[in-house]
C-alpha cells in the first residue's frame, strides 16, 4: 500500500515535472519549423518532423536510459543543417539528411566505444566553447535579420532596418517581452514570449495565415535520405563540423544536467540515447535532436526518471492536433527567441582563457568567422587551422594532439580543393 502510494507521489510529481518541460520546449515546433523551411521543407512538414522527432526522442531517453531529460532539435545544430550544410554547401534537402545520418552514426560510435572519451580530452576546450560561441552570433543574427532588425545596406553589408516598419517595431516589442521575461525566469517564457508576439503581429498587421488542417500523409513525414553525393568530398566536409558538434554539445549538456540531479551513473545510457534520437531524425527530416539546455528546468521542477521524458514525449505527440494554429506564428515572435538564445550561448566566452594567446587567436577566429562567414564549418575551419599554427610558432607544439592536427589537415585540403575548383 504505502509502495503504491509512493508511486502515485512519484507519477505525479515526475508528471507536472515534465508539463513544466513540455512547456518550456515546444516553442521549438514553431522556431525549427521556419529554419527547415530555409533549407527547402514545407512548413506543416517542418512542424511534424520537429515533434515527432521531440517525441520519440524523449521517449528513447526514457526508456533506454531512465533519465528525464528532454530532446529536441537543437538550437544552432539546426542553423548548421538548414544555413551550411544544404544552403551552404548546395546540397539537397534529401542530401542533407544524408549528411545528419552519417554524423549521427558517427556521434553514435563515440558513444559505444572509448572514442568518445579520447576525442573528449583530445579536442581543447577553447575550440569547443568557440563553437558555441559563434553558433550563438550566428543565431542572434538569423534573428535580428528574421525580425527586420538588421538588412543589407546599400553601402554595407548589413545596416539598421526601418525603425518605423510594423515588423521592426513588432519584433522590438516582442524582444523586449521575452528579455523581460526571461530574466524573471518565467516558466515558458519563451512559449510564452512567441505567443504575446503573434498576438502583437495581429494588431500590427504582420500575422501569418493559419494552416489547414492537419494531414499525416507519409510524403510530410517520411523521409529517404539521398546518398548520392556521399562519394564527394564536400559531402564528408559537410559531416565532419556536424559530427563534431553533436558530440561535444550532448557531452557537455549531459554532463552538466547529471550533475544537477548528482546522477553522473546515468551518463553512458543518456549520452548513448541522445545518440539513437539523433540518428532517427534522418528518416524524420530534421536536424537531430540534442539533450536541450531546458532539460535544466525538469530536473529543477523534480524531474528524477524516464517518467518525466515519457510525459513529454506523449505532450509532443499531442501537439500534433494544434499545427494549423502553430502556423499563424510569424518570424517576428521567432526572432527574438533566436537572439535571446544566441545570447545564452555566448556567455561560453567566459571559459575561454583570454589571457592565453595561443587559446585566444584560434577561438576568436571560429567566433568572428561563423556569422561573418554565414557559415558554421568555414568558422570552425578558420580555428582548427589557425590552431596548430599558434602552438608551432611559440614553441608549444608538444600541446598538439593527434585528433587536432588530422581535422586541421582536413579543413586545410577542403580550402585547397575548393580553391582549385574541386
Amino acid at each position: 500500500m504505502l509502495n503504491q502510494q509512493n508511486q502515485k507521489v512519484s507519477w505525479k510529481k515526475e508528471g507536472l515535472a515534465g508539463l513544466i518541460g513540455y512547456f518550456t520546449t515546444v516553442y521549438i515546433v514553431a522556431v525549427n519549423s521556419q529554419i527547415l523551411e530555409s533549407a527547402g521543407l514545407p512548413l506543416e512538414s517542418g512542424m511534424i518532423a520537429t515533434i515527432l522527432a521531440s517525441a520519440l526522442g524523449c521517449l528513447i531517453m526514457a526508456i533506454y536510459a531512465n533519465a528525464p531529460m528532454v530532446l529536441i532539435p537543437g538550437m544552432g545544430v539546426n542553423a548548421l543543417f538548414a544555413y551550411s550544410i544544404v544552403e551552404g554547401s548546395g546540397l539537397s534537402f534529401q542530401e542533407g539528411l544524408a549528411v545528419v545520418l552519417v554524423a549521427s552514426l558517427i556521434f553514435l560510435t563515440t558513444a559505444f566505444t572509448k572514442l568518445g572519451d579520447w576525442l573528449k580530452h583530445a579536442i581543447p576546450s577553447s575550440l569547443k566553447h568557440a563553437i558555441t560561441v559563434g553558433l550563438g552570433l550566428f543565431l542572434t543574427l538569423i534573428g535580428l535579420e528574421k525580425g527586420g532588425l538588421v538588412v543589407k545596406g546599400e553601402h554595407s553589408l548589413i545596416t539598421l532596418g526601418n525603425p518605423s516598419s510594423a515588423i521592426v517595431i513588432t519584433s522590438i516589442l516582442t524582444l523586449f517581452i521575452g528579455i523581460f521575461l526571461f530574466t524573471k525566469n518565467v516558466p515558458g517564457n519563451f512559449l510564452i514570449t512567441m505567443i504575446a508576439g503573434t498576438i502583437i503581429a495581429h494588431f500590427t498587421g504582420v500575422l501569418g495565415e493559419r494552416g489547414d488542417a492537419l494531414t499525416l500523409s507519409e510524403q510530410s513525414w517520411v523521409f529517404l535520405p539521398d546518398f548520392s553525393s556521399v562519394t564527394q568530398f564536400g559531402f564528408w566536409m559537410a559531416v565532419f563540423p556536424l559530427a563534431i558538434v553533436l558530440i561535444f554539445e550532448n557531452m557537455g549538456l549531459i554532463h552538466g544536467q547529471l550533475d544537477m540531479l548528482d546522477q553522473q551513473s546515468k551518463f553512458k545510457r543518456s549520452y548513448q540515447a541522445s545518440a539513437f534520437s539523433a540518428l532517427t531524425t534522418g528518416f524524420l527530416g530534421t536536424s537531430p535532436t540534442v539533450s536541450s539546455a531546458e532539460s535544466a528546468a525538469v530536473i529543477a521542477s523534480g524531474g528524477k526518471s524516464g517518467k518525466a521524458a515519457l510525459t513529454m514525449a506523449v505532450l509532443f505527440l499531442g501537439t500534433l492536433f494544434f499545427i494549423p494554429w502553430i502556423s499563424l506564428v510569424p518570424s517576428t515572435a521567432i526572432a527574438p527567441i533566436l537572439i535571446i538564445v544566441g545570447a545564452l550561448m555566448v556567455q561560453n566566452i567566459k571559459e575561454i582563457p583570454l589571457d592565453q594567446l595561443s587559446e585566444t587567436m584560434p577561438a576568436f577566429l571560429i567566433i568572428v568567422m561563423i556569422p561573418f562567414t554565414y557559415s558554421i564549418a568555414d568558422g570552425m575551419a578558420f580555428g582548427f587551422i589557425a590552431y596548430p599554427i599558434v602552438k608551432f610558432a611559440i614553441g608549444k607544439q608538444r600541446e598538439l594532439s593527434t585528433p587536432v592536427v588530422l581535422i586541421a589537415m582536413v579543413f586545410l585540403i577542403e580550402f585547397i580543393m575548393r580553391t582549385l575548383g574541386h
